[in-house]
């Protein structure tokens, strides 16, 4: 019963973090795959320079997400997630003017270090509100981050048609302000005495909280950096693999968002449904078994036929790849406590942008460009990562101050 009066006040910052993390998702999961084929007939670019897009964007939010999580401790979470909104509209207007490729890779950097600002303080606050049920938290506002591109992708393809390129550009510009300004407000910490008990609660959980230096050290922390590396990168590839798998195919570019909405509509509902999972049965094995599935998913997909089984198959690798996300920061606070949860998960997030990014959008239409669009070696090398990711993830346990655990 005090439990639900503390968090019930809490409801509208929870609110108001999702709102703020809408439109940084659609413009990261959303906006790149359906632009891909118009900026690679425009621009008179291959595949793999498109790809390449994905790379800026998670590069700028491997950087920046560590100096977010680090200036968390020092900045109010409403100066950073206004920095972050501001950047993350204005640089909205900057595709519609471009003239060449390059200004595509500067526009996604903008927006990857915008998403950066935004996104940590929006999980912070949601998981200080929550802090018995962290993977419902951090679920609900992963789920706002997901989901939008799934909402957003057929309206955005629809103004493309209808008002052109520069105007739907500067129209999801002035959205995306819009939204975070009016949220911005809402945005607040819990009181001091119920921080105080998240903090007990916390350190109950760690008699012997280790150093920043020997988490860096354990291994827990890279077999997490590693499943986030290989996981990220199998997802991440299917926002530019989608429309153009299912151009290839044959379909129309209605019906190719299509496989597109389908990934980011369970990218987005598998957040909520993941993080309550995972307070249920344990966050290791609601990731294992994610992956696993991915694997399975990717693995059949250039076996099957039709427009149905393209789908299906996308929500499956879009389920895997909001779990990632999801279920991850609380993993990081059970593993490392919430104190230091900015700074963790800014780091680990430097393998979704730094391997991510290489090993899946850009490596993938690299591929793609040599073979003369193989995708059945594709999609085989993206199983075999999300794989590789359901084996390292049952080695993230809370480590030990001994050898076996420490590197």
């Amino acid at each position: 019963m005090t439990q639900f009066k503390k968090t019930s006040n809490g409801w509208v910052p929870i609110v108001a973090s999702c709102m703020v993390v809408f439109w940084p998702g659609a413009f990261i999961f959303g906006f790149p795959g359906i632009m891909a084929p118009y900026w690679q007939e425009l621009f008179q670019v291959g595949r793999g320079e498109v790809g390449r897009t994905h790379f800026f964007l998670l590069a700028a939010v491997g950087i920046f997400m560590v100096v977010s999580g680090r200036l968390q401790e020092k900045v109010k979470s409403r100066n950073l997630v206004l920095f972050g909104t501001i950047l993350c509209g204005g640089s909205m207007f900057l595709p519609g003017f471009a003239k060449g490729i390059s200004i595509i890779y500067l526009w996604a950097f903008l927006t990857g270090t915008s998403a950066s600002f935004i996104l940590i303080p929006a999980l912070t606050i949601a998981q200080q509100w929550l802090p018995e049920k962290r993977g419902l938290a951090s679920g609900l506002v992963n789920m706002a981050l997901g989901v939008s591109a799934a909402v957003v992708s057929p309206p955005i393809a629809h103004l493309m048609n209808s008002i052109g390129y520069i105007k739907t550009t500067q129209l999801l510009g002035f959205c995306a302000l819009l939204t975070g300004l009016v949220s911005i407000p809402f945005l607040r910490r819990p009181s001091s005495d119920f921080s105080a008990t998240t903090a007990a609660a916390n350190l109950s959980r760690s008699e012997h909280p280790l150093t920043l230096k020997q988490i860096l050290y354990s291994r827990s922390f890279w077999s997490l950096w590693l499943a986030w590396g290989f996981a990220g990168a199998a997802g991440i590839a299917t926002v530019i693999l989608s429309t153009t798998f299912g151009l290839a195919r044959g379909l129309s570019m209605e019906k190719a968002v299509l496989i597109l909405t389908a990934f980011n509509m369970t990218n987005g509902v598998s957040r909520f449904i993941a993080g309550y999972l995972s307070d249920v049965i344990g966050r290791r094995l609601t990731m294992g078994i994610t992956f696993v599935m991915a694997g399975v998913a990717y693995g059949l997909l250039p076996h099957v036929t039709g427009l149905t089984a393209w789908i299906t198959i996308a929500t499956v690798v879009g389920f895997s790849f909001g779990t990632v996300f999801a279920v991850s920061a609380p993993l990081i606070v059970d593993c490392f406590g919430i104190e230091r949860f900015g700074t963790i998960f800014g780091m680990v997030f430097t393998a979704y942008a730094f391997v991510a990014g290489p090993l899946g959008p850009w490596l993938s239409g690299y591929i793609l460009d040599r073979t003369s669009g193989d995708f059945t070696l594709v999609f085989y090398y993206l199983a075999t990562l999300c794989f590789l990711a359901a084996f390292l993830v049952r080695y993230v346990t809370p480590p030990a101050l001994n050898k076996r655990e420490i590197i």
